[in-house]
């Protein structure tokens, strides 16, 4: 059924979804210091405070600022303030240093983009893991959640894979923020894996994982990253079904759906980081099964240019 979604609750659920993306992102980027095993969190013992976020918060944290600015995503703007804003000891790939370099010193961000791995582009998780506040500020479109993704990656993703990963996000996270409007707990998680794998294109591997994905709905965690990955490989098509598995398994658990993701292993910081911000969009903040308040105060503040 269509409704009006006014601005105020377009905010109010995009920083939701980011403080679960940050959140997540943060507490996962812990796992890679050495001594930190996933059993600690499973047993509710949290890495010492604070949890310095990476890339993935700062780029997702330049996608909220847009929107909440100007309402819409314009592709020079975004790329801009990407360039601009990227602080390299945050964890960005070499891939991702080199195109924000080219675009900080004049290169127009589509041949920066295009540029990217001897031509190809970057079909890496990148544009994934910074897009699901966008995904929960079109929680009445996931047609704009769709459009609005594609245009968000394509500053910096000329891969279409790269591209396709930035969709599936956003639509889940459309979806997910959706169902708690209309007070949906535990909406139909194989109907909403469906409905993203339907806004991506068929040709794309990610596509073709997403549906592997519903297949393994119910099946052990390990069979789930022997069959999708764990973002091990840093690419859309390593991740971006992994990481819909989660959701839909732990839609209503956010800390269960973190743990998941840090006992899966890979790129964690980034699995966690989608994960958290669909989920997050969903639950909220200090709800039941949402993310945790003293996670969110373990977390280290965010730039203060975002308010």
């Amino acid at each position: 059924m269509p409704f009006t979604l006014f601005p105020d609750a377009r905010l109010a659920l995009a920083r939701d979804s980011l403080a679960g993306l940050s959140v997540g992102d943060a507490l996962g980027s812990q796992f890679f210091v050495p001594g930190r095993r996933p059993d600690d969190l499973a047993a509710g013992r949290l890495p010492p405070t604070p949890w310095q976020w990476t890339d993935d918060t700062e780029m997702a944290c330049s996608v909220l600022a847009e929107l909440a600015t100007h309402g819409e995503v314009d592709r020079d703007r975004l790329a801009l303030a990407f360039a601009t804003r990227a602080e390299p000891y945050r964890g960005y790939g070499p891939g991702a240093v080199t195109i924000l370099r080219l675009i900080r010193t004049g290169t127009p961000w589509p041949v920066a983009a295009a540029s990217a791995f001897d031509g190809q582009g970057s079909c890496g998780n990148g544009a994934a893991m910074r897009v699901a506040p966008l995904g929960a500020w079109y929680a009445d479109s996931t047609t704009r959640a769709a459009t609005r993704a594609r245009a968000s990656a394509e500053v910096t993703h000329a891969h279409p894979e790269g591209v396709a990963g930035a969709v599936a996000v956003a639509v889940a996270a459309s979806l997910a923020a959706r169902a708690r409007l209309e007070g949906e707990r535990r909406p139909d998680v194989t109907r909403l894996l469906a409905t993203v794998a339907g806004a991506v294109d068929p040709a794309a591997e990610v596509h073709r994982g997403i549906r592997r994905a519903v297949g393994l709905l119910g099946r052990p965690l390990d069979e789930a990253v022997a069959a999708l990955g764990n973002g091990s490989r840093v690419t859309a098509q390593d991740t971006v079904a992994f990481t819909l598995w989660v959701v839909a398994t732990h839609l209503a658990d956010y800390p269960a759906a973190v743990r998941a993701c840090v006992e899966a292993g890979g790129d964690v910081d980034t699995t966690a980081a989608i994960v958290g911000g669909i989920i997050g969009g969903h639950t909220g903040v200090g709800t039941p099964g949402g993310v945790p308040d003293d996670w969110v105060a373990a977390r280290e503040a965010l730039p203060d240019w975002l308010d």
